[in-house]
């Protein structure tokens, strides 16, 4: 730590304050892991992706679940070293204004709060959902779980749980962190023992074959685009590890170690998760299949009773407090990027604003929060699946930027990529192949989602709702950018001169 002070957040010992006024050094390796996986919503994302998945690639959900992990893996090793020559809270928006120029800057972190913003409303609604199913099922009244279907109240309840997350997220990591270990121990349990279960009933609906492994069995390079926007969507979520860099302790080693490590951990529960629901639903659309149009965004709700007996409530209870977590710990990433974008003079300095008790971004959390709001109410009302359509929309959105990052880290270390073999994999080679991979599943998505019947088939004037939420929010953020230039022309102005050492060898 800075000065050889060591940081606690016990209010006996001195507090270190990084350069935006966070406080520094007060999580570690493990507790960044657990923040990672919970943000992630393992629970949460094997409910509401297995099914549109199945439907994309039928049984080759592990091969695609794989696939999608390659790219993501590759863009972390180029996150990594990024991290250690710029350790800033900004990540993507910081990386990219350092190594392209202050308008790519934006348009990364643009995408980068999008994306972060729109998964808090698809996690607040699946939250939302599952609350229902849980009180219907502790109660046994069915009518119950029917009110999540009500526009009015689903949003209504959205609020209160998007109310109660930014509360915890104001307070601070190491409070919040406490309420993470379990609920994070507790949906892994839980998604453990539904495989087991799954795995022993007597009659399967399938027989694994190793042959779900192999993505050359896939239909289509369309389908393939599809269950990858769907994979990587899946795996979304391991940078917030980096977006706490300032806050972590030994932050420029430790963020990059506990997003890889997160992505690991992640890969293991989907693989186990998606063969185990295979072999006992089978992917059809019709009955307990995974592909059931009347289940598919949400499997747990048709598969927990079959597969887990009257322990099928605490599956919907842990889905439940895998979405609360996440919508807590999903507000870091926004709540500090705009920290960071205001302290770099490309947002107003509003965004700079430290709760003075908890040492919290808490007017960018509050912010991110409000937004949030708004488009799940919007999407609510418009969407005959809003669940789906989102997720969609974010695979373009993640594609994006995490894309970008991955070329800026190629470009920023074009001086230093042949002095060794290391620097030529981790800072060139890698992030490059999962850039281009990305780019391609982006503009494959873009190309498919102009059809008006991809996603749930809404439509506006012509075009599919999952474009118009996907490239709209990017076109918005370009328009926003001409105004930014105008008001802020400062940061506009020039190529900012790096002001970080850059590593050459890992210490």
């Amino acid at each position: 730590m800075n000065g050889g002070t060591k940081t606690s957040t016990l209010s006996t010992s001195p507090v270190t304050k990084t350069g935006k006024g966070l406080t520094a050094g007060q999580i570690g390796l493990f507790t960044a892991i657990v923040i990672g996986v919970s943000t992630i919503a393992p629970s949460y994302v094997v409910a509401s992706t297995l099914g549109p998945t199945a439907e994309a690639v039928g049984t080759h959900l592990p091969a695609i679940f794989i696939l999608g992990f390659i790219p993501m893996f590759l863009v972390a090793l180029g996150y990594r070293e990024l991290n250690r020559a710029m350790p800033d809270n900004g990540t993507t928006f910081t990386w990219v204004w350092r190594a392209f120029g202050p308008r790519a800057g934006w348009m990364g972190g643009w995408g980068m709060l999008a994306a972060n913003i729109i998964v808090l409303s698809n996690l607040a609604g699946v939250a939302v959902d599952f609350f229902y199913l849980f009180l219907a099922q502790l109660t046994g009244k069915d009518s119950l779980a029917d009110l999540a279907a009500n526009p009015w109240i689903n949003v209504a309840t959205c609020l209160v749980f998007m109310l109660g997350a930014t509360w915890v997220s104001v307070r601070g990591l190491h409070a919040a962190s406490l309420l993470q270990y379990l609920l994070v121990g507790f949906q892994v349990v839980l998604l453990v023992w539904f495989s087991i279960a799954a795995f022993t009933k007597a009659a399967p609906a399938v027989d694994f074959s190793f042959e779900w492994f192999n993505p050359m069995g896939i239909d289509s390079f369309s389908a393939m685009a599809i269950g990858l926007s769907l994979s990587i969507f899946a795996f979304w979520g391991w940078d917030v590890c980096l977006s706490m860099n300032e806050e972590t302790k030994n932050g420029e080693r430790t963020s990059g170690l506990a997003a890889g490590f997160t992505a690991v951990i992640v890969l293991g529960i989907y693989l186990l998760t998606s063969v185990a629901a295979t072999v006992y639903a089978g992917v059809g659309d019709a009955g307990l299949g995974l592909a059931n149009p009347e289940s598919i965004g949400n499997v747990f709700a048709s598969l927990a009773g079959p597969v887990m007996g009257p322990a099928a409530i605490l599956l919907s209870l842990a889905t439940l407090a895998s979405c609360a977590a996440s919508l807590q710990s999903t507000m870091i990433s926004p709540a500090r990027s705009m920290l960071a974008m205001g302290h770099h003079g490309a947002l107003p300095a509003a965004f700079t604003r430290i709760h003075p008790k908890f040492g919290t971004p808490a007017f960018s959390t509050i912010v991110a929060a409000v937004i949030s709001t708004v488009f799940y109410a919007l999407m609510r009302f418009v969407s005959t699946n809003v669940l789906n359509d989102t997720i969609l929309a974010l695979g373009m959105m993640i594609c994006f930027y995490y894309g970008i990052t991955a070329f800026a880290c190629v470009w920023y270390f074009r001086h230093t990529l042949l002095a060794s073999p290391r620097n030529f994999i981790t800072r060139g080679l890698a992030p490059l192949l999962g850039g281009v991979a990305l780019a391609a599943v982006f503009l494959q998505t873009i190309v498919d989602s102009l059809d008006p019947a991809y996603g749930s088939g809404t439509e506006i004037g012509g075009l599919g709702l999952v474009f118009l939420v996907g490239a709209g929010i990017l076109l918005l953020g370009a328009l926003f950018l001409v105004g930014a230039r105008k008001r802020r022309g400062t940061f506009y102005a020039a190529r900012p001169e790096t002001k970080y050492v850059k590593l050459e060898e890992p210490s």
